[in-house]
Protein backbone atom coordinates (compact mmCIF):
# COMPACT_ATOMS: atom_id res chain seq x y z
CA UNK A 1 0.00 0.00 0.00
CA UNK A 2 2.05 3.36 -0.98
CA UNK A 3 2.04 5.78 1.76
CA UNK A 4 2.42 8.83 -0.20
CA UNK A 5 4.07 11.71 1.89
CA UNK A 6 5.85 14.18 4.07
CA UNK A 7 7.61 13.58 7.34
CA UNK A 8 9.97 15.22 9.44
CA UNK A 9 12.01 12.87 12.39
CA UNK A 10 13.94 14.75 14.97
CA UNK A 11 15.97 15.09 18.55
CA UNK A 12 15.69 17.66 21.28
CA UNK A 13 19.09 17.16 22.81
CA UNK A 14 17.95 19.68 25.83
CA UNK A 15 15.07 17.54 26.69
CA UNK A 16 16.35 14.13 25.04
CA UNK A 17 12.43 13.99 22.89
CA UNK A 18 12.02 12.21 19.81
CA UNK A 19 9.37 12.81 17.50
CA UNK A 20 8.04 12.54 14.43
CA UNK A 21 4.87 14.73 12.54
CA UNK A 22 3.68 13.74 9.49
CA UNK A 23 0.55 14.21 6.66
CA UNK A 24 -0.83 13.14 3.59
CA UNK A 25 -3.55 12.25 1.24
CA UNK A 26 -3.87 8.39 2.97
CA UNK A 27 -6.26 7.73 5.54
CA UNK A 28 -4.90 7.50 8.79
CA UNK A 29 -1.12 8.30 8.21
CA UNK A 30 -0.89 8.29 12.01
CA UNK A 31 -1.15 4.56 11.77
CA UNK A 32 1.43 3.20 9.31
CA UNK A 33 4.75 5.92 9.35
CA UNK A 34 5.50 7.19 13.23
CA UNK A 35 7.67 5.04 15.43
CA UNK A 36 9.39 5.99 18.47
CA UNK A 37 10.68 4.92 21.55
CA UNK A 38 12.24 7.41 24.32
CA UNK A 39 15.97 6.96 25.07
CA UNK A 40 15.82 4.68 21.89
CA UNK A 41 15.15 6.45 18.69
CA UNK A 42 12.13 7.63 15.98
CA UNK A 43 12.02 5.84 12.89
CA UNK A 44 9.19 7.11 9.64
CA UNK A 45 8.91 4.85 6.76
CA UNK A 46 6.76 5.71 4.43
CA UNK A 47 6.23 5.07 0.32
CA UNK A 48 5.21 1.97 -0.66
CA UNK A 49 5.21 1.06 3.00
CA UNK A 50 6.74 -1.40 5.04
CA UNK A 51 5.71 -1.07 8.50
CA UNK A 52 7.40 -3.47 10.07
CA UNK A 53 11.12 -1.44 9.06
CA UNK A 54 9.87 0.51 12.52
CA UNK A 55 9.45 -2.03 14.63
CA UNK A 56 12.64 -3.34 13.54
CA UNK A 57 14.14 -0.24 13.44
CA UNK A 58 13.59 0.36 16.95
CA UNK A 59 14.68 -2.93 17.72
CA UNK A 60 18.45 -2.52 15.98
CA UNK A 61 18.73 1.20 17.86
CA UNK A 62 17.89 -0.39 21.42
CA UNK A 63 20.63 -3.13 20.35
CA UNK A 64 23.31 -0.25 20.18
CA UNK A 65 23.53 0.15 16.35
CA UNK A 66 23.63 4.31 15.15
CA UNK A 67 20.80 5.35 12.22
CA UNK A 68 22.82 5.09 9.74
CA UNK A 69 24.16 1.69 10.58
CA UNK A 70 20.53 0.76 11.59
CA UNK A 71 18.96 2.16 7.96
CA UNK A 72 22.24 0.02 6.70
CA UNK A 73 20.67 -3.09 8.18
CA UNK A 74 17.14 -2.29 7.50
CA UNK A 75 17.77 -2.06 3.43
CA UNK A 76 19.77 -5.16 3.37
CA UNK A 77 17.00 -7.01 4.57
CA UNK A 78 14.46 -5.49 2.28
CA UNK A 79 13.60 -6.49 -1.04
CA UNK A 80 11.20 -3.82 -1.85
CA UNK A 81 13.96 -1.48 -0.90
CA UNK A 82 13.95 0.68 -4.11
CA UNK A 83 9.83 1.33 -3.06
CA UNK A 84 10.40 2.67 0.62
CA UNK A 85 11.48 5.84 1.89
CA UNK A 86 12.68 6.01 5.22
CA UNK A 87 14.24 9.05 8.21
CA UNK A 88 15.87 7.95 11.02
CA UNK A 89 17.07 9.67 14.29
CA UNK A 90 18.60 8.32 16.86
CA UNK A 91 18.69 8.89 20.55
CA UNK A 92 22.55 11.19 20.12
CA UNK A 93 20.84 12.94 17.51
CA UNK A 94 22.49 11.14 14.53
CA UNK A 95 20.20 11.09 11.77
CA UNK A 96 19.80 9.16 8.24
CA UNK A 97 17.57 8.71 5.18
CA UNK A 98 17.08 6.92 2.16
CA UNK A 99 14.70 7.59 -0.66
CA UNK A 100 14.19 4.23 -3.11
CA UNK A 101 14.84 4.91 -6.80
CA UNK A 102 11.07 4.17 -7.09
CA UNK A 103 9.54 6.65 -5.47
CA UNK A 104 7.32 8.89 -7.11
CA UNK A 105 8.42 12.00 -7.89
CA UNK A 106 8.58 14.37 -6.55
CA UNK A 107 10.76 12.71 -3.83
CA UNK A 108 13.90 13.13 -1.60
CA UNK A 109 15.14 14.43 1.69
CA UNK A 110 17.43 16.59 3.57
CA UNK A 111 18.83 16.75 7.21
CA UNK A 112 20.10 19.20 9.36
CA UNK A 113 21.34 18.80 12.97
CA UNK A 114 19.41 16.48 14.78
CA UNK A 115 16.58 16.44 12.06
CA UNK A 116 15.49 14.63 8.87
CA UNK A 117 12.96 15.77 6.36
CA UNK A 118 11.73 13.56 3.59
CA UNK A 119 8.71 12.69 1.28
CA UNK A 120 7.53 11.65 -1.70
CA UNK A 121 5.30 12.29 -4.27
CA UNK A 122 5.22 15.99 -3.74
CA UNK A 123 4.76 19.38 -5.33
CA UNK A 124 8.30 19.65 -5.08
CA UNK A 125 11.51 19.66 -2.65
CA UNK A 126 10.14 23.40 -1.73
CA UNK A 127 8.09 21.26 0.65
CA UNK A 128 11.00 19.71 2.43
CA UNK A 129 13.00 22.94 2.34
CA UNK A 130 10.81 24.78 3.83
CA UNK A 131 10.24 21.73 7.01
CA UNK A 132 13.79 22.38 7.73
CA UNK A 133 13.65 26.20 7.75
CA UNK A 134 10.70 26.25 9.93
CA UNK A 135 12.25 23.51 12.25
CA UNK A 136 14.87 25.91 12.56
CA UNK A 137 13.47 28.79 13.20
CA UNK A 138 11.18 27.81 15.47
CA UNK A 139 11.58 28.54 19.17
CA UNK A 140 9.89 26.37 21.81
CA UNK A 141 9.32 22.39 22.89
CA UNK A 142 10.00 19.22 20.10
CA UNK A 143 6.31 19.28 19.64
CA UNK A 144 5.87 23.12 18.68
CA UNK A 145 8.87 22.67 15.95
CA UNK A 146 7.55 19.39 14.58
CA UNK A 147 4.18 21.22 14.21
CA UNK A 148 5.67 24.20 12.78
CA UNK A 149 7.81 22.45 10.27
CA UNK A 150 5.08 20.02 8.91
CA UNK A 151 2.66 23.16 8.65
CA UNK A 152 5.50 25.00 6.46
CA UNK A 153 5.66 21.69 4.49
CA UNK A 154 2.00 21.71 3.76
CA UNK A 155 1.71 25.73 2.89
CA UNK A 156 4.60 25.06 0.37
CA UNK A 157 2.37 22.14 -1.22
CA UNK A 158 2.67 19.39 0.27
CA UNK A 159 1.42 15.84 -1.38
CA UNK A 160 0.67 16.80 -4.74
CA UNK A 161 -2.99 14.31 -4.45
CA UNK A 162 -4.05 17.02 -1.61
CA UNK A 163 -4.94 16.26 1.99
CA UNK A 164 -6.24 13.68 4.73
CA UNK A 165 -4.57 12.93 7.57
CA UNK A 166 -1.72 14.22 9.68
CA UNK A 167 -0.16 12.89 13.11
CA UNK A 168 2.98 13.73 15.67
CA UNK A 169 3.89 11.65 17.96
CA UNK A 170 6.75 12.36 20.54
CA UNK A 171 8.36 10.46 23.05
CA UNK A 172 10.53 11.12 25.96
CA UNK A 173 11.66 9.33 29.24
CA UNK A 174 8.78 9.42 31.94
CA UNK A 175 6.74 11.42 29.29
CA UNK A 176 3.25 9.93 29.56
CA UNK A 177 0.09 10.87 32.29
CA UNK A 178 1.36 11.01 35.31
CA UNK A 179 4.83 10.20 34.85
CA UNK A 180 4.09 6.35 33.63
CA UNK A 181 4.91 5.80 29.96
CA UNK A 182 7.09 7.44 27.70
CA UNK A 183 4.05 9.28 25.08
CA UNK A 184 4.48 12.40 25.85
CA UNK A 185 1.86 13.39 22.50
CA UNK A 186 0.49 11.51 20.46
CA UNK A 187 -2.17 12.93 18.12
CA UNK A 188 -3.58 11.95 14.90
CA UNK A 189 -6.04 13.26 12.34
CA UNK A 190 -7.60 10.32 10.43
CA UNK A 191 -9.56 12.09 7.77
CA UNK A 192 -10.13 16.16 7.68
CA UNK A 193 -10.63 18.43 4.75
CA UNK A 194 -7.79 20.64 6.63
CA UNK A 195 -5.83 17.63 8.74
CA UNK A 196 -2.78 20.08 9.65
CA UNK A 197 -4.69 23.00 11.06
CA UNK A 198 -6.90 20.19 12.97
CA UNK A 199 -3.74 18.86 14.41
CA UNK A 200 -2.62 21.76 15.30
CA UNK A 201 -6.06 22.52 17.19
CA UNK A 202 -5.84 19.24 18.82
CA UNK A 203 -2.42 20.48 19.75
CA UNK A 204 -3.68 23.61 21.36
CA UNK A 205 -6.05 21.63 23.47
CA UNK A 206 -3.16 19.61 24.92
CA UNK A 207 -1.86 23.19 25.64
CA UNK A 208 1.11 22.98 23.55
CA UNK A 209 1.69 26.02 22.12
CA UNK A 210 1.75 26.23 18.06
CA UNK A 211 2.64 29.56 15.68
Amino acid sequence: MPVHTFSIVAFDPDTKSLGIAVASKYLAVGSAVPWAKAGVGAVATQSYVNVSLGASGLDLLKSGSNAKTTLDSLLNEDKGRDWRQVGIVDAQGEVAAFTGPRCVAWAGSKQAKNVTAQGNLLTGPEVIDAMIVAYEKTKGTLPSKLFAALDAGDQAGGDKRGKQSAAILVVREKGGPNGLGDRAVDLRVDDHAQPVAELGRLLKLQGIPIR
